[in-house]
């Protein structure tokens, strides 16, 4: 009885330690989000922001992202378009190469896996934040 216990109480931790930490991510995703993105998207995400009217394409509205896609938010399709760096874009795109900004935003190479791995920490915490806008 005391096993099962101890592991129904190890289970509740780790789920309640991987929410805290992706609450974390969110929040960083709103940092990067806020430098990055709501020129383009709004700050609330709904395709309004001040260079909008300035551009040739409009940019989406980012809050219905899951509501296009039958209810669920297309993680991995988000992560791709954010990183930019996967898929061939002839003349490039209407958004920015995240993947590469992120790569030459400050990082040093004095560990090149570190560098790789906070990209793509910074790709998936802009998608988690995404996530979390949607209505």
């Amino acid at each position: 009885m005391r096993r099962i216990r101890v592991l129904v109480t190890g289970m509740l931790l780790n789920g309640l330690l991987a929410w805290t930490a992706s609450a974390q991510d969110v929040d960083i995703g709103a940092e990067l989000y806020t430098d990055y993105c709501a020129a383009c998207h709004g700050a609330s995400g709904m395709g309004d922001g001040d260079m909008a009217n300035m551009m040739t394409i409009p940019a989406p509205n980012l809050t219905l992202l899951a509501s296009e896609n039958d209810g669920d938010f297309p993680m991995l399709k988000m992560i791709h378009i954010i990183d930019g760096r996967t898929g061939v874009r002839a003349h490039g795109g209407p958004m920015p190469v995240f993947g590469r900004v992120f790569d030459s935003d400050g990082m040093g190479p004095e560990n090149p896996y570190g560098s790789v791995l906070e990209v793509r920490g910074r790709v998936l915490s802009l998608a988690l934040y995404l996530e979390s806008i949607q209505k």
